[in-house]
C-alpha cells in the first residue's frame, strides 16, 4: 500500500498507519464514515451485489471501518441482500478492539421504513449482541413488536419518516459515537440531506461496468457539498481515496 495524498507523507503505509487513517477522531463527538467501493464509471454493484467489485486492497483497508468502529450503521435493502450478519471477531479483531478500548463486538444498526426488514432476517437473528433497528412511527407496531421479540432494540427517528439527525443522535446518546455506514446509496443519500456525514471513505476498483447501477449516492438531491481531501492510497492499479465533508 503507497500514500499518494498528502504528496508530503507519500511513501508505504504500514499497518499501523492504516488504522491510524481508517480510525476515528479521539474525542466525546460522534464521526460518521460513509464506507464504499465503485467502479471507476460509478457503479456500486455488478449483478446485484458490491462483491464483484472488491479487490486485495479493498479487502485489508475497508473492514478497518468496522473492527474500529462502535456500531456498523446499515440500510435494510442492503442488509437483506447482502445478506448480512453480525460480526464474529476473530483473534486479530479481538486484539484490535480491545487494544483501541472498544467493546470486543461492534454493534449493528439497521436503518428502515419497515416494509424490507422481514423480523427472520440474518442481520437480527444472528448476531451476538442486540441490533439495532431504527425506523419511525409510522412502522407497525405488530411488525415493531416482532423485531423485539427477535431480539432486536427498536429505536423511533422520525414520525412519519425516518428522521436521520435523530438517528445519528440516538447512537451516539448509546455511547455509540464511531459510526461505520455500510450503506447503501438511499441511506447515504438520506445522511447527506441531514447534514450527518462527517467523512466518505472510497475505494475505486479498476473496473468498468457501464449498464443502470447505482451510484454510491442517491435521494432527492441537496445543494454540493463541499469535500476536502484527507488521504490517496494506491495498491496495484486501485485507489483508496478519503474525503472530509463540509457541513457548513
Amino acid at each position: 500500500m503507497y500514500r499518494l495524498w498528502p504528496p508530503d507523507e507519500a511513501g508505504n503505509v504500514d499497518r499501523a498507519e492504516l488504522e491510524r487513517l481508517y480510525g476515528y477522531p479521539e474525542g466525546e463527538s460522534k464521526w460518521v464514515a460513509v464506507n464504499f467501493v465503485s467502479s471507476v464509471d460509478g457503479a456500486v454493484e455488478v449483478a446485484g451485489r458490491s462483491g464483484g467489485l472488491t479487490n486485495a486492497a479493498d479487502r485489508e483497508v475497508y473492514p478497518l471501518g468496522s473492527k474500529l468502529a462502535d456500531v456498523i450503521l446499515v440500510g435494510s435493502n442492503t442488509a437483506v441482500i447482502e445478506e448480512f450478519r453480525g460480526i464474529e471477531p476473530d483473534e486479530d479483531q479481538a486484539e484490535l478492539r480491545e487494544r483501541h478500548g472498544l467493546a470486543p463486538i461492534p454493534r449493528i444498526a439497521v436503518v428502515t421504513s419497515g416494509r424490507t426488514l422481514p423480523p427472520d432476517a440474518p442481520v437480527i437473528t444472528d448476531v451476538q449482541v442486540p441490533t439495532i433497528v431504527i425506523t419511525s412511527g409510522s412502522a407497525p407496531r405488530e411488525l415493531r413488536e416482532q423485531w423485539e421479540a427477535a431480539g432486536a432494540e427498536v429505536v423511533l427517528a422520525g414520525e412519519t419518516e425516518v428522521d436521520f439527525a435523530a438517528a445519528t443522535a440516538a447512537l451516539e446518546q448509546r455511547g455509540l459515537r464511531r459510526i461505520h455506514c455500510d450503506g447503501g446509496p438511499r441511506l447515504f443519500g438520506s445522511l447527506l440531506e441531514a447534514g450527518a456525514v462527517d467523512e466518505l471513505r472510497l475505494t475505486i476498483s479498476p473496473l468498468l461496468v457501464s449498464g443502470t447501477a447505482d451510484r454510491i449516492a442517491k435521494g432527492a438531491g441537496i445543494d454540493p457539498a463541499r469535500l476536502s481531501l484527507a488521504s490517496v492510497l494506491a495498491q496495484d492499479d486501485t485507489l483508496l481515496v478519503r474525503y472530509l465533508v463540509s457541513n457548513s
